[in-house]
């Protein structure tokens, strides 16, 4: 799949032959922009377009750089690889992120040893067993989330009413407060930041705007005060169990892993993670599950079976076969990570080209997601597709909603438990419709893909009050 061409090695056998960059195939474009309107209408489509048209490795030139992408299933393995693992770095695309937080980094932006040492801190807080014992608790700020927000009669915006609901769910189990107040304002200070600065598909002046200033504060503000508050907690031994701890510990006790400079980002980097991720996606699925009748009909029977336990635990969230399957379908037809982006270590053999060391490159992981040979009658809406015999996302190289390779997901066992919870209590509450039968989700992709912002469901009624 891939060779290395140039790395330093005792090995003085000859480099494998394999074709210069100067012959990976160019996606034609437009003069001036060349792909960049296709790569901002529909990424996902954009790359599945190039991967059928000039195979898994080709050239793009978006946002006035020029770029080699490799996609589709051969990307994905070649992610999970050591030789993937060695090849590629992710440094660059966070240096402003970090810049503009006065750290020195951030999970995202280590590779190698360091960024396993940052894994390991945060791999608990961040699990399935983080909300271990806390179901029923969950289930409850759930249902506060809904009581503040989804009125009967009214139309709501999904997207922002999720948003709301992740950053509760995370508030009060993480520090056991909802911070609310500042949802507006990560919001807004992330999105200009991951516009900006990661996926620099907007001027630098943005930085500048008063709006994002304030936000920046507002977001500053936030994390010394979990700061502080946790501080206290440790020192007088009343700290709980979870990431925030686990993080002010390793402060404390290790300044070379967690240093002062990089606490802000970090503590705050729950809610930034959730904001834009966890909320995306249960804004499709919401639309997904109303959009198709039969499957609404069985995620509120599930529901309905499930909510009718005294009590709540982790097998009773594990099995729910079609509450999960629509959240799994909602993160293959509109993936939150569409492509990974990279840049090589040194020159290595992809697919029989060069990919030249220090290269910009994206990595469409996502590509499968849209394939009639990985997932048949792709665009339906199959919350079967994920159980056995079928299993269709266990195919090599077929699903990758939560990234691939070392820096796949930390959250992805945390987000799965909120993501079923979620869309459970939503669909046991409420009863919900879209604006009209015939409407179509309209979606965004900058700075990352999901429904946009306008996107409204009417809640018709109470299909069950909170405690039921």
């Amino acid at each position: 799949m891939a060779t290395v061409l140039e790395k330093p090695t005792n090995d003085a056998s000859p480099a494998p032959r394999a074709r210069p960059a100067s012959e990976i195939p160019v996606v034609p474009g437009i003069p001036f922009l060349g792909n960049t309107l296709e790569m901002a209408k529909d990424p996902a489509a954009f790359f599945v377009r190039c991967y059928r048209e000039h195979g898994p490795v080709f050239r793009i030139k978006v946002f006035g750089r020029e770029s080699i992408v490799i996609a589709g299933p051969e990307s994905a393995t070649f992610m999970t690889t050591r030789e993937g693992r060695d090849a590629l770095r992710s440094k660059e695309f966070w240096e402003g992120l970090i810049k503009e937080y006065g750290a020195t980094e951030t999970i995202t932006s280590t590779d190698g040893e360091r960024h396993i040492k940052l894994r390991t801190l945060m791999r608990e807080g961040f699990s399935r067993e983080a909300v271990q014992g806390q179901y029923d608790n969950l289930r409850d700020i759930t249902d506060r989330a809904i009581g503040r927000r989804w009125d009967v009669g009214t139309d709501i915006p999904v997207v922002e009413a999720m948003q709301y609901m992740v950053v509760e769910q995370l508030g009060m189990l993480l520090t056991g407060q909802a911070p609310l107040e500042y949802v507006k304002d990560i919001r807004f200070a992330i999105l200009t930041i991951l516009n900006v600065l990661v996926t620099r598909q907007r001027p630098k002046i943005m930085l500048h705007d008063p709006r994002f200033r304030k936000a920046r504060r507002r977001v500053e503000e936030l994390g010394h005060t979990m700061i502080a508050d946790f501080q206290r907690k440790v020192a007088d031994g009343t700290a709980p169990k979870n990431l925030i701890t686990d993080i002010i510990r390793a402060n404390l006790d290790d300044k070379d892993i967690m240093p002062d400079q990089n606490l802000i980002l970090t503590v705050t980097g729950p809610y930034v993670a959730g904001l834009d991720t966890a909320a995306n996606t249960m804004a499709a699925c919401i639309y997904g599950v109303l959009k198709n009748p039969e499957v609404l009909a069985r995620v509120q029977a599930e529901a309905d079976e499930l909510f009718a336990k005294e009590t709540l635990n982790e097998d009773d969230i594990r099995k729910l076969p079609v509450i999960n399957g629509a959240v799994m379908e909602a993160m293959r037809l509109w993936p939150i990570a569409v492509a990974q982006m990279r840049v090589a270590n040194f020159d290595f053999e992809y697919a029989g080209y060069t990919i030249p060391k220090d290269e910009m490159i994206y990595i469409g992981t996502s590509v499968p997601h849209f394939m009639e040979e990985f997932f048949p009658d792709v665009n339906k809406f199959d919350v079967d597709r994920y159980q056995r015999p079928r299993a269709e996302h266990l195919q090599k190289g077929a699903y990758s909603p939560f990234g691939r390779g070392p820096h796949s997901c930390l959250g992805q066992g945390l987000a799965e438990v909120l993501m079923a919870m979620s869309i459970a209590r939503i669909f046991h509450r409420l009863d919900l419709a879209l604006p009209h039968p015939n409407y179509e989700l309209k979606t965004k992709t900058a700075p990352t893909p999901g429904p946009a912002m306008d996107f409204a469901v009417k809640v018709i009624g109470e299909r069950r009050p909170s405690g039921i």
